[in-house]
């Protein structure tokens, strides 16, 4: 069974930083992708960043949305992936969640807010 736990979310204001980190259930090698989504109120959830085989930020993707302001990265040793979040804007405010996907399967953590705000 693979689970996910997420922390690291709160309330910043607009231009500062945030690190969410995603602990999963083995490592995260096993997986064939490790990433962030996130979900504002009256809107589908959205890809924010993304690292295949959850091993090694070489591989990363980014919505465009965040590129240059968010990075994702991997601790094999801690079976953690990390989104560094730099320059946070009102826009980023949403429900953040850790997704993995093995076997064309796709597992979600619980979710943690993120809130932008003066």
């Amino acid at each position: 069974q693979v689970h996910l736990v997420e922390s690291g979310g709160g309330l910043v204001q607009p231009g500062g930083s945030l690190r969410l980190s995603c602990t999963a259930s083995g490592s995260i090698f096993s997986y064939n992708s490790m990433g962030w989504y996130r979900q504002a109120p009256g809107k589908q959830r959205e890809l924010v960043a993304v690292i295949l085989n959850g091993a090694t930020s070489n591989y990363a993707d980014y919505a465009d949305s965040v590129k240059g302001r968010f990075t994702i990265s991997g601790d094999s040793a801690k079976n953690t992936v990390y989104l560094q979040m730099n320059g946070l804007k009102p826009e980023d405010t949403a429900l953040y969640y850790c997704n993995a996907r093995q076997g064309g399967i796709d597992y979600w953590g619980q979710g943690t807010q993120v809130t932008v705000s003066s």
